[in-house]
């Protein structure tokens, strides 16, 4: 039973590709979707062995025992064919979005979202101990959107890559949930460097509420789709089927999961309870660059994680 809970932001700055392993129309290697809803998720397999990985170059600046494989050992459980085997004290649930990007006439981008994802977010949070103040703001129409920056109007319009939006009029109680809601995000998802300043001023700003269906409109055809081509080298030409595509998640995506810990298994002295598990791991990835699914060499895969409630 896990006896610790706190919650990891994940704030994407760099495209990421969670490989779902299965092509699914013209994309060659589409990223990892919820069922039900298809929105993207980075599944808790993937974040903690990426965190296991690189655990050794993640933990140089945390005040961590050594040696660093007894301490992976007892967090993440030992290696398959180890000769005294038990669970890990660590658990990474599956991450979901809370925030989408989406190119804007004014503003460059704002962060897209809606009443479900919301919700969701705010159940998990709640369901972690851990308080926000959030008071749903009612969906919108279809068509129409809540926004709290009026700059990122024109004439009264929201323009989202090449959609038009109609500015409702909405209630003085929703558009304040909506600022509240960015304010929030802005607090606690990104780490608190100066770095991301810019970043957590605009969550404060540009979060857009979008009805649900429109939401879901850009979450599915709006990510980061990259034609890749292998070359033969002999002849410097694109090989036959050396054409694929790869998706991505786009930069400036937000996503939540849980982070959950136990005491730990080992069954040997040196075995410490779930609050010094959930310092442990906390001190090791709080406000640190993860690089997460695939495509490492060539930039992709990289994002900020925070911790909140630990």
């Amino acid at each position: 039973m896990f006896e610790k809970k706190a919650a990891l932001f994940l704030y994407a700055i760099s495209p990421v590709h969670m490989g779902a392993g299965t092509a699914v129309g013209v994309v060659d290697n589409p990223i990892q979707r919820e069922r039900h809803t298809n929105h993207p998720c980075f599944a808790g397999s993937g974040i903690k062995g990426a965190v296991r990985h690189g655990f050794e170059a993640l933990s140089k600046d945390a005040n961590i025992e050594k040696p660093l494989q007894a301490v992976i050992d007892r967090l993440f459980g030992p290696e398959s064919g180890s000769d005294s085997l038990h669970a890990g004290a660590v658990s990474f649930g599956d991450a979901q979005l809370v925030l989408f990007p989406v190119r804007s006439l004014k503003g460059g981008y704002v962060y897209a979202t809606c009443p479900q994802t919301l919700a969701r977010a705010q159940r998990l949070l709640s369901t972690l101990g851990i308080a926000c103040n959030w008071q749903l703001p009612t969906e919108p129409k279809e068509g129409a959107c809540v926004v709290g920056n009026a700059n990122l109007l024109s004439n009264d319009r929201l323009h989202l890559e090449a959609f038009e939006y109609q500015n409702t009029d909405a209630t003085a109680a929703d558009l304040k949930s909506l600022q509240t809601i960015g304010q929030w995000l802005s607090s606690n998802a990104l780490h608190g460097t100066d770095a991301n300043d810019f970043f957590r001023h605009k969550i404060a700003t540009d979060v857009v509420l979008l009805s649900n269906t429109n939401f879901g409109y850009f979450v599915e055809n709006a990510t980061l789709v990259e034609a890749h081509v292998r070359i033969d080298s002999d002849t410097g030409t694109a090989k036959d089927g050396g054409l694929f595509y790869t998706e991505n998640l786009p930069p400036e995506s937000l996503l939540i999961a849980p982070l959950l810990t136990s005491k730990t298994r080992t069954g040997k002295a040196g075995d410490i309870d779930a609050v010094a598990a959930m310092t442990q791991i906390s001190a090791v990835i709080n406000g640190k660059l993860l690089q997460l699914g695939g495509d490492a060499t060539t930039g992709r895969g990289l994002v900020m994680a925070n911790v909140v409630g630990a």
